[in-house]
């Protein structure tokens, strides 16, 4: 629950500060017929949208259990923050590469080019603070580990992608802003078309690399090493497993893990005290591990699990 409060919390500043910042581009961008401008209102309104659909995946992914999905509805968060990286190609790119191109084959001059510079500057302090309550939230759920490894491990996607958007949202007003003054000060208007295609491909780098972690995570991905090797260290300590064959373990969502495993079991014990030693261990599963949804767990000799491995093996091959 802390996490999906911190997400809360990252996005409604993001929606916030581009709000109002998508707001201002659009007037400056009518008023001074700056390309690189309304390339950039165009980007602030994909990141609003985006965050309403992150919030709209944070409240699907909380709705409980039912007949139609007995495991809850965790994947929605994956799959809108999937339709997100989408929307930032196909809209945020698509649609500013367009502008950019109309603007070099119809060059025309920035008027009061001072207006663009003035918005320009507020908007980087809009996005620089929500850009920092990102990083301020992401360091916390990074711990030790270097930001790309913690890209690649984070099962979050609202606290990776505002992060990702806010960057690219300051490096896409640097660059309208270098398109803007060489156009004034060269007399190129076209250069000001060219800042365009430079957000644009900025945006479209975002989204791919947004687009292949989400889908990864919509695919369904393991739960870290850490969080595998606790829950088979918990079923072994309980007296009559002698061992754990396999763990399998899948975020449904970030805070929403689903675990099965393999133990064997002494053959003195009976099939009701089989099933007293397996609610005793879902029961201290999920005292250390709130996150661990569902557990199922099977009792399956060694000897038995390497027969239906290679099989497996197998058929694979």
């Amino acid at each position: 629950m802390a996490m999906r409060s911190s997400s809360r919390r990252v996005i409604y500043a993001a929606l916030a500060g581009n709000l109002a910042v998508a707001l201002t581009k659009f007037a400056a961008a009518l008023w001074t017929g700056s390309a690189a401008m309304l390339s950039e209102a165009i980007h602030s309104v994909v990141d609003t949208g985006n965050q309403v659909l992150l919030l709209y995946g944070l409240h699907r992914a909380a709705l409980p259990p039912d007949e139609q999905h007995p495991l809850g509805h965790g994947r929605e968060l994956y799959f809108w923050s999937f339709i997100v990286a989408l929307l930032v190609f196909a809209l945020g790119s698509g649609v500013t590469f367009y502008e950019g191109m109309v603007h070099i084959m119809y060059p025309a001059e920035v008027v009061d080019p001072q207006v663009n510079y003035l918005v320009l500057a507020c908007s980087a302090v809009f996005e620089g603070l929500t850009w920092s309550i990102a990083l301020r939230e992401f360091r916390k759920t990074k711990g030790a580990a270097g930001y790309f490894q913690a890209l690649r491990d984070s099962k979050d996607p609202p606290a990776f992608m505002v992060l990702f958007e806010d960057s690219a949202a300051l490096l896409g007003l640097l660059i309208a802003f270098i398109g803007t003054l060489l156009a004034q000060v060269l007399g190129m208007p076209v250069l000001d078309g060219v800042a365009a295609l430079g957000i644009s491909g900025l945006l479209a780098a975002v989204a791919l690399i947004l687009a292949r972690k989400t889908k990864d995570l919509l695919i369904g991905e393991a739960a870290g090493p850490q969080i595998a090797e606790s829950i088979c260290e918990i079923a072994q300590r309980q007296p009559g497993v002698e061992g754990a064959n396999l763990l399998l373990t899948v975020h449904l969502a970030p805070d929403q893990i689903v675990a099965a495993l393999s133990l064997e079991f002494a053959d003195r014990l009976t099939t009701p005290e089989i099933e007293e030693k397996v609610v005793t261990i879902e029961r201290d599963i999920r005292a250390v591990h709130p996150d661990v949804i569902r557990i199922f767990i099977k009792p399956q000799t060694a000897g038995s699990y390497q027969s239906a491995r290679r099989r497996l093996l197998a058929d694979a091959g």
